[in-house]
């Protein structure tokens, strides 16, 4: 297949086969399972601090109330967005994505 012949079935939403392109098989990559992390925030203290902690402790984080949390995938900052609570179980939260961060706001 031309690389003409491709860019024409992107356009029409179409991906080509694996076997037609010589590609791994893209069914295969995106089964593979990623953890993906929502980041309220962090804290810093030396270990006789942490060593202190108990049950019951308060750990204070660097963001407040209402500011956006980093969704993290292997590391990487992928999206921001806001905690929500679940609509189906009120005992449940999640995160509205409210900013894709792309490339070069990765960290890198």
């Amino acid at each position: 297949m031309s690389e003409s012949e491709i860019s024409a079935h992107e356009a029409d939403g179409e991906r080509p086969a694996a076997g037609r392109t010589g590609g791994p098989n893209l069914e295969t990559i995106l089964r593979i399972p990623v953890v993906v992390q929502v980041v309220l925030g962090s804290a810093s203290m030396p270990v006789s601090q942490l060593l202190k902690l108990g049950r019951g402790a308060v750990v204070p984080l660097d963001h407040r109330v209402g500011e956006p949390v980093d969704v993290v995938v292997n590391g990487r900052v992928i999206a921001r967005g806001e905690i929500v609570v679940v609509e189906d179980d009120n005992s449940r939260f999640g995160v509205s994505l409210t900013e894709i961060v792309g490339p070069a706001g990765a960290g890198d």
